[in-house]
């Protein structure tokens, strides 16, 4: 079967080449590159890389070289056709029919960029000839040089219905062609097609490739609508696209950085101040696929919208639209302009450094979300503050990927306390004692150490080996405590790469078993760490030999047992957060510090209450193997 090229271009776009090779490779960043043990020949130094901005893999060691499609074919021996539907049905995307039909309309989507590049020419000699006078005048009120007219090919369409129709007739296009160009538009009752630009600035719109695939049109004086795009036609598919992509795509990867205004004009003023890397929606909200080509730019766009209300509300819709899509390295910043302001304007009144000491200000995602959510909603009453947990965690919920899944709940969690704590009643009346402010209901009266408890820093690391290697024994659990897995960092590297490696299994694959799952992070360079943990635990903490009372538990004892040990884990960072908060207070004497220490141990003692919930015989906190 053939593909066309701008098939498996898309192809290569849609699948990360990082993300693809790091499902059986263990990648570590290095720079800008990938690093690996090479999975084509034995070796024990990294010799094999990955260049995602130019798009290939290569080995040092044994020569192997290529891009996706390549490194598919070559790790499963396949064939061209093979690893071609394999990738293609990862990103979603529909295999190109076999039948006279499909070829007929690559051969009209090939004669499309021919017939757009030439009425890109046409609406650019306008601009430049007697007629584009008004327009040309109009531009370099907005700043706009000649330099940057030639850079954005910005065109002018003359109020005519037939002159563009005329001109590309000339050159032996159709009409038939114009229209499924998007060119011409043809009337509801019937009649000759005519031009759908009249009287407007025109700002072609590329893709990825720099190819035209359609237009954008401003219009000058009362004529409505104010912007004017191409409809969908082969070519043009306004959610998939982003002004300005092109020219943005080197600068956004040597920043690693790349910025999303609103408008046309908003990336044609950030261009002209020294940001290259600037792109914009089609005058839509951000879609799923403009989100995914904003990522194939940088990892954290920075969404730099108006700062009016309407621009609150598109940021906002922003960060909802993106919350399903977030994986691991990959989310958005936020910019809040100065009210009124766009970066078309405040570059004019205030200069670039303006905008360049608000992007230094962008927030994460994290920020706007909990701004969204708790915003006007007081929590001082046990409902509100419920109130305001459950709408938190909804937001949550809608990550698909557990491992961000996680640390967002936990984050969340963190803030609902804090804001809890600072908004508490004043605590109860300070005196003096020894020339030092004291607080005598609330001062810390247990020594440290029986703050802290025993010995228990000792127990992290296997309590960690604990809860990975549960999980390495049946992976079925995961269904039940996967957030929570997700929300932990455990203290040895290792084992926290273990962590992360395993939710990224699971996260693609929906019934593990755990021969399936240890194949899995073998395949990833895994092998070491697994063979370096021992027998698994039963579901007491005690050491059992495989196939003895562990296989036998109930689904729901493995899950409490499991729960018990991360509760004891838990615990552990809530004790060294109360070391500190003791110190705190033994310098500061402040009222902050003295309620994050109630705070903390009313946090350990209810931990301590759950725990005792969740614990069986045989896995109670004073009896057994201690976990």
């Amino acid at each position: 079967m053939s593909f066309t090229p701008e098939f498996l271009d898309e192809i290569r776009a849609r699948t990360p080449l990082a993300d693809i090779i790091g499902r059986r490779v263990n990648l570590i960043r290095r720079g800008r590159e990938h690093v690996a043990l090479c999975p084509f020949h034995a070796e024990k130094t990294p010799s094999f890389t990955v260049n995602e901005e130019k798009g290939f893999f290569h080995c040092f060691g044994c020569g192997a070289h290529g891009d996706a499609i390549g490194f598919e074919m070559r790790i499963d021996n396949l064939g061209f056709p093979e690893a071609v539907e394999r990738l293609a049905r990862a990103a979603g995307l529909a295999l190109p029919a076999r039948t006279p039909e499909a070829r007929e309309r690559a051969k009209e989507r090939t004669s499309l960029y021919a017939v757009l590049e030439a009425a890109c020419v046409w609406f650019e000699a306008q601009l430049a000839g007697a007629g584009g006078k008004t327009a040309r005048e109009y531009l370099a009120a907005r700043g706009v040089d000649d330099a940057t007219i030639a850079a954005f090919r910005l065109g002018w369409a003359p109020d005519s219905r037939t002159a563009l129709k005329e001109a590309l007739a000339r050159q032996d296009i159709s009409g038939q062609m114009m229209v499924a160009g998007g060119l011409l538009k043809e009337p509801e009752g019937g009649g000759a097609a005519y031009g759908r630009f009249r009287g407007r600035i025109i700002f072609p719109i590329t893709d990825r490739s720099g190819r035209v695939v359609g237009f954008g049109g401003r219009a000058l004086g009362d004529r409505e609508p104010k912007y004017l795009n191409s409809p969908e036609t082969p070519l043009f598919h306004k959610g998939q696209l982003l002004y300005g992509a092109a020219l943005a795509r080197n600068a956004a990867r040597e920043a690693s950085e790349v910025i999303v205004a609103e408008g046309y004009m908003d990336v044609i003023a950030l261009h002209r101040a020294g940001f290259a890397n600037a792109v914009a929606p089609l005058g839509t909200a951000l879609t799923d696929e403009q989100i995914q080509e904003l990522w194939r730019l940088a990892p954290e766009p920075v969404v730099c919208f108006d700062g009016d209300s309407a621009g609150h509300r598109a940021a906002c819709r922003a960060a909802e639209r993106a919350l399903p899509l977030l994986e691991p390295g990959r989310s958005l910043r936020f910019v809040a302009l100065p009210a009124g302001e766009d970066p078309d304007s405040l570059i004019a009144r205030r200069g670039a450094q303006a905008l360049r000491e608000a992007l230094a200000q962008a927030r994460p995602l994290a920020d706007l979300l909990w701004e969204i959510e708790t915003r006007d909603r007081p929590i001082d009453t046990p409902e509100r503050r419920a109130g305001v947990k459950k709408r938190l965690e909804k937001v949550a919920g809608r990550i698909r990927d557990l491992t961000v899944k996680g640390y967002y709940r936990g984050q969340f969690e963190h803030r609902l306390r804090e804001a809890i704590r600072d908004g508490a009643p004043a605590m109860g009346r300070r005196v003096r004692r020894g020339g030092r402010g004291f607080n005598r209901d609330r001062a810390p009266e247990r020594p440290l150490a029986d703050a802290l408890g025993s010995g228990a820093e000792g127990l992290s690391e296997r309590r960690e080996r604990l809860l990975v290697t549960m999980l390495l024994d049946d992976p079925g659990l995961l269904a039940s405590v996967a957030e929570d897995f997700a929300a932990l960092e455990f203290a040895t590297p290792e084992l926290d790469g273990l962590r992360r490696a395993i939710l990224d299994v699971a996260s693609g694959n929906s019934d593990l078993d755990s021969e399936t799952l240890r194949r899995h992070l073998s395949a990833r360079g895994m092998s070491a760490a697994l063979e370096r943990l021992s027998a698994p635990p039963d579901w007491s903490g005690r050491r059992l030999e495989n196939g003895s009372k562990a296989s036998r538990a109930s689904h729901a004892g493995r899950i409490r047992a499991w729960r018990h040990v991360m509760s004891r884990q838990r615990v552990v960072a809530l004790k060294a957060e109360l070391h500190a908060a003791v110190e705190d207070y033994a310098t500061s004497e402040s009222e902050n510090a003295l309620k994050r220490i109630d705070a903390l141990r009313h946090e350990i003692e209810q931990s301590a209450r759950d725990d005792g919930e969740l614990a069986e015989p045989g896995m109670s906190p004073g009896g057994g193997t201690p976990v």
